[in-house]
């Protein structure tokens, strides 16, 4: 572990590294390591052009994380002119989606997580582990007679599509307009201008019909398995005060957070094994001796090693604090940059090397404190399912294109790829039937 001179107000700084920049989105890894140690608390302006404070140190990270002086709720953010309403997900303030997990603070934020997280129970998810094991096998019988495949759009971003979707109670035949509302989401820089802002707005009409109709049928008692949206309706008719407003923004906040996170989670981690052969022999050894210890720490290290929540989401201090030695003014938000506090060698021994085994692994890739994310359990159960399914029925899984072709997304707050083309040998349906 190194002993780092903490920065003074008096001490020179060097120039910082540029950030945001498509070069940086490839490798960002570098640049933070700078900021760690030279300037672990630092004041930029994003490319949004609101102003922050960007922490990458562990200790500090932590420490921000589980804060009650930084609030989650945007009303508390000192915003001039230009800034407003950049600091959420574009689109959510016009339609109403702003009561959501994400944006509120206790005591509201310990109603509604204590009635949602009754979904997210390790009984619940072992539960839902066939339907997630089948989605994956029949998402890779799609492509495995072809021997190439691009991993994000064929795998990746429909498995968890159609998994939450299944959780909320979202009907089959709804779900692949869901998939597009949240392509254009995902895509971020990439869609037409007010895309993102357009398939919120219809997701959000979606969700208040789908509301509206479930309510009129539920029955007068839970059936088992019964779906999240339906529990959310059940529990704000037995005063909880769930509003249709907060059941809405609720189920929308799920779908959000729980896609996007476990396309990365899939993408960057298969892309991570598919350039540390070493690491990927040694989990398909495992995982052929019928082994899942190596694929659950896994799992854990490829959240760590290059997790798919670059900086958590914004946050807004409500009085004077420090972090780090550095002083924060009411009103100014404030980021945790995730994917650097977890490459911190202050807090990880050889930070940038990819070990599938390693066990003192205590990551802040799914957040800490109140706000730990609530489908983490649903994430690490897709991510582990992908990914085994993959490596097993796919054993010679290779990458077909230089890593220096992929293009990473240009979102803020989540690290994706856009695409991951693969090829392997061409594997007929007939050879899974009778693996199975």
């Amino acid at each position: 572990m190194t002993d780092r001179p903490r920065p003074t107000p008096d001490s020179p700084q060097p120039e910082p590294p540029e950030l945001f920049t498509w070069e940086f989105a490839t490798d960002p890894y570098p640049a933070y390591a700078w900021l760690r140690e030279h300037a672990p608390v630092h004041r930029t302006r994003l490319p949004s052009g609101v102003e922050a404070w960007l922490v990458t140190r562990y200790a500090d990270a932590r420490q921000a994380l589980a804060d009650n002086r930084l609030s989650k709720n945007p009303a508390h953010h000192d915003e001039p002119a230009h800034a407003k309403g950049k600091t959420g997900i574009p689109g959510e303030r016009k339609a109403e989606l702003m009561t959501h997990l994400l944006n509120i603070d206790p005591p509201d934020h310990t109603r509604l997580r204590r009635l949602v997280s009754k979904a997210f129970t390790p009984r619940r998810v072992a539960e839902f582990a066939p339907r997630v094991q089948e989605l994956t096998d029949r998402l890779i019988d799609g492509f495995a007679a072809r021997g190439e495949a691009d991993l994000i759009h064929e795998f990746a971003f429909p498995l968890p599509i159609h998994a939450i979707c299944d959780l909320l109670g979202v009907p089959r035949e709804d779900q692949d307009d869901f998939r597009d509302w949240a392509g254009m989401m995902i895509r971020h820089q990439g869609g037409p201008r007010g895309g993102v802002a357009r398939s919120v707005k219809k997701m959000r009409g979606y969700l208040a019909d789908l509301i509206h109709r479930k309510r009129a049928a539920l029955p007068p008692e839970p059936a088992p398995g019964e779906d999240l949206i339906s529990g959310l309706i059940r529990a704000s008719d037995h005063g909880e005060h769930l509003t249709e407003n907060e059941a809405a923004a609720m189920a929308f906040i799920l779908l959000f957070a729980g896609f996007e996170t476990t396309v990365n989670l899939i993408g960057n981690g298969t892309y991570a094994l598919l350039t540390h052969p070493g690491q990927r022999d040694r989990l398909q050894k495992s995982l052929a001796a019928g082994e899942r210890e190596l694929l659950e720490t896994g799992v854990e290290e490829l959240l760590r090693f290059d997790g798919p929540v670059e900086l958590a989401t914004w946050r807004f201090a409500t009085q004077p604090l420090t972090i780090g030695g550095q002083d924060i003014a009411p009103g100014d938000p404030v980021l945790v940059v995730l994917a650097a506090a977890d490459r911190d060698p202050d807090r990880f021994a050889d930070p940038d090397v990819l070990d599938l085994s390693r066990r003192d692994n205590q990551h802040l890739g799914y957040g800490h404190g109140i706000h730990y994310c609530l489908g983490a359990p649903l994430a690490r159960l897709e991510g582990q399912t992908a990914l085994a399914t993959l490596l097993t029925r796919l054993p010679d899984l290779r990458l077909a294109a230089d890593p220096s072709e992929l293009r990473w997304r240009g979102g803020l707050i989540m690290r994706g790829l856009r695409t991951l083309p693969v090829a392997f040998t061409p594997v007929g349906q007939g050879a899974h039937a009778a693996q199975r």
